[in-house]
């Protein structure tokens, strides 16, 4: 029975969540002494402490819980020394330490080895007091005087390892590990070891001097480089597998040297150096092909860099200072009273007459500087500058701009018009493609998609679709409204007849003459089988037509009366009027059976005669029954419709 038992609790154990305290607090009993005896008369015992932490209380409760924890000492015996001697009650707890608490100190006497506080007769002393205490190594010496005790005590609170700060709530704990490396110091704050960053300290510190962009690190003092890079500190890009005579500046790139082109400037092209075509101290860069690229300077621009870039064009010369383009910059040449690099500090007046033009000058009213009113066709801060209209490009498509005073003229280039030249002449308004051709329209020009058969700029050329012999490998050609058509000879396919049918090998051969073979006996079961259904259903149909004929005759025909023609139905009131008809229509058929026989005799026929005796399948009713007459010289069949 011990050994299941043992089990369940191992199992419970490793169940239960393991809590770590965060701190611990710690009482030591320095003297206790109380007129009353510990013991009854000639009996020996001992003595314990027990000591509960509760929540700040008005009115502090003695009652349980004990919500912070609680704790006794060990058994001692009753005299001083070994009071004093003993070892600090302990009570761990691992929550937040609040500061102030309730303290309850109780000393029970106990004749056995168990520490109960069942009995309260065994209850020596209490004490119950509110107390305020900070986290620290210092003990807090306090002492109780009861009515009948006396109790010396000191206490104090501390973190448990790992735990910091004045609640315990901080934890740091060094590692050195993939999750972290750093130490702890005094208030808990994570120190990084040597080599480590971050706030954890789990990123390395590469190599200084390690790309950041291009290069990473898994220890410290590493630099390992990203696909594309290489070199100590990563900042060396990776050219193009294959390039031989070039450079990069971003990986996989292979710019050529110069002198040298191709994919992987392997081709020796001496444009540069031979044609020289970069001006301006511009780079030459061959860039295969016979092509080259110009490297500008600061301040040129173009395909050749012969472009000097016009710093002037911004107009940076402010108060009619006059603009001198640099290389790379610009020079202002400012008028009287004006000065700076952009000739925007003042210093003239309008006395000093600063308006050109015939511009009129006004002070401001603030009474430092002026304002010139520009004439027609000027404008600028002394009406210096000419106001040209064609610097917005008002003209489309290339057109040449006329400025003429109060307006522009556009002079457009060929095939196109408009006042700004924005409307493009539609070269196909006079159909010029002939043969049903149809035109495209263009800049100044047309082009013509012909018909089948034509050809030529106007589609007036008449063309063969096939005198270009486009069909090979011995194929006719045809021509067809959609072009040309090539019928190919055996062992060839293609639009041009450009591919050869390679004929089956002999395995392909035997494995189709198999599946063949399959496919043949498969066939022939279905249609086997086939046969056999549609045997078997003509067989069921004439047997069941055979039962049809023997029980009942079906005939399309009109109903008729053999005896009044015009009446379709007539009435048999009672039995004996039916009987009485049916006799008179036996003679009339014997009569009529004569006939047949005697004309029968004429033409040499012998027709089989049978006497039809339709009463017998009358119902013995008064009801009316129609009567059908089948005219067939063989036979003669009254069909009673019920």
């Amino acid at each position: 029975m011990a050994s299941p038992l043992l089990l369940v609790y191992v199992a419970a154990t490793l169940c239960l969540p393991l809590v770590y305290p965060a701190g611990v607090f710690e009482l030591k009993i320095h003297s206790f002494s109380t007129p009353r005896p510990a013991c009854a008369a000639g009996k020996s015992c001992n003595i314990f402490f027990r000591v509960c932490l509760k929540h700040a209380q008005p009115v502090v409760s003695p009652d349980p819980p004990c919500t912070f924890g609680s704790a006794v000492s060990d058994i001692l015996p009753s005299d001083s020394k070994a009071i004093t001697d003993s070892s600090p009650i302990r009570v761990p707890f691992h929550f937040k330490w609040p500061g102030i608490f309730s303290l309850i100190i109780e000393s029970w006497t106990t004749n056995s080895a168990e520490q109960s506080t069942e009995n309260p007769d065994n209850l020596l002393s209490r004490l119950a007091t509110r107390r305020r205490l900070s986290i620290g190594e210092d003990w807090s010496q306090d002492i109780h005087l009861g009515q009948q005790s006396e109790l010396r005590y000191s206490y104090h609170v501390s973190c448990d390892e790992h735990y910091y700060g004045d609640s315990c709530s901080d934890y740091c704990r060094p590692r050195d590990d993939n999750f972290g490396h750093y130490t702890c110091d005094e208030q808990g704050n994570r120190l990084c070891m040597s080599g480590w960053k971050g706030e954890y300290c789990a990123e390395p510190i590469c190599l200084p001097g390690c790309s950041e962009s291009h290069g990473f690190c898994e220890l410290p003092g590493e630099c390992k480089c990203r696909m594309g890079w290489q070199g100590e500190l990563c900042d060396e890009c990776l050219r193009y597998p294959g390039c031989q005579h070039g450079s990069c500046s971003q990986p996989w790139e292979c710019i050529c040297q110069e002198g040298w082109g191709g994919l992987f400037c392997n081709q020796d092209l001496n444009y540069c150096t031979n044609h020289q075509p970069c001006r301006n101290g511009a780079s030459c860069i061959n860039i295969g092909q016979g092509s080259y690229s110009c490297s500008c300077r600061a301040g040129f621009t173009g395909t050749n860099c012969e472009i000097d870039i016009n710093e002037c064009a911004s107009n940076p010369c402010k108060n009619g200072g006059s603009c001198n383009d640099l290389e790379n910059d610009y020079e202002c040449v400012c008028p009287r009273g004006f000065y700076g690099k952009n000739c925007d500090i003042s210093a003239m007046t309008c006395e000093d007459g600063p308006c050109f033009n015939g511009g009129t000058c006004i002070e401001k009213s603030s009474g430092v500087g002026y304002v010139c009113r520009c004439p027609f066709n000027y404008h600028g801060s002394n009406c210096e500058k000419k106001i040209d209209r064609c610097t917005n490009s008002p003209c489309l498509n290339g057109g040449q701009c006329l400025d003429m005073g109060r307006n522009v003229l556009c002079k457009c280039r060929p095939g196109f018009s408009g006042p700004r030249c924005e409307l493009n002449i539609d070269d196909c308004a006079s159909s010029p493609c002939a043969n049903g051709g149809t035109c495209v329209d263009a800049v100044n020009s047309y082009t013509c998609s012909c018909t089948l058969g034509y050809g030529g700029k106007d589609c007036t050329l008449r063309v063969d679709a096939c005198s270009s012999k486009p069909c090979k490998n011995g194929g006719t050609c045809y021509t067809h409204f959609t072009g040309n058509v090539c019928q190919c000879p055996t062992g060839f396919m293609g639009t041009s007849c450009e591919f050869r049918v390679h004929d089956p090998t002999p395995a392909s051969h035997r494995a189709d003459s198999s599946n063949t073979l399959t496919m043949v006996v498969c066939l022939g079961l279905l249609t086997f089988f086939l046969l056999g259904c549609g045997v078997f259903m003509v067989m069921r149909g004439m047997r069941r037509g055979h039962f049809n004929e023997k029980g009942r005759v079906n005939n399309d025909l009109e109903p008729k009366n053999n005896l009044i023609e015009k009446e379709p139905h007539f009435k048999m009131p009672n039995p004996d009027y039916l009987r009485e008809k049916s006799s008179s229509k036996q003679k009339l058929l014997q009569g009529s059976e004569s006939e047949e026989e005697r004309s029968g005799r004429r033409t040499d026929r012998k027709p089989d005669t049978k006497q039809c005796n339709p009463t017998s399948r009358y119902p013995e009713d008064g009801a009316y029954h129609p009567i059908y007459i089948l005219p067939e010289p063989e036979q003669c069949i009254f069909a009673t419709e019920v």
